[in-house]
């Protein structure tokens, strides 16, 4: 299970072989999960006797950080804070 603090953020970074580094919100990380799992074929064996994607996908972004959609072929996403100018004591210029 996945740590409580990691729980409240709500950005992602999103890693995907030979893209561009992409800043997606927790429903959107949510969404784009979502889609990539119901492409694969097969499901990994923890997420299959889940309902539908969207209980797919939560269930991945709790519990890991990266999912091989064709072999050799890994995404990964990680939780991200992002802080307002100021929010951590120092001055806004």
């Amino acid at each position: 299970m996945s740590a409580p603090l990691i729980r409240e953020l709500d950005h992602y970074v999103l890693l995907e072989p030979a893209r561009p580094q992409q800043l997606l919100s927790a429903a959107e990380t949510l969404d784009w999960l979502a889609a990539h799992l119901d492409r694969l074929d097969p499901l990994p064996s923890d997420l299959a006797a889940l309902p539908d994607s969207r209980a797919r996908a939560e269930r991945l972004l709790e519990t890991a950080c990266e999912l091989e959609l064709t072999p050799g072929e890994v995404v990964q996403w990680f939780a991200i804070r992002l802080e307002p100018p100021g929010a951590t004591g120092d001055p806004v210029s």
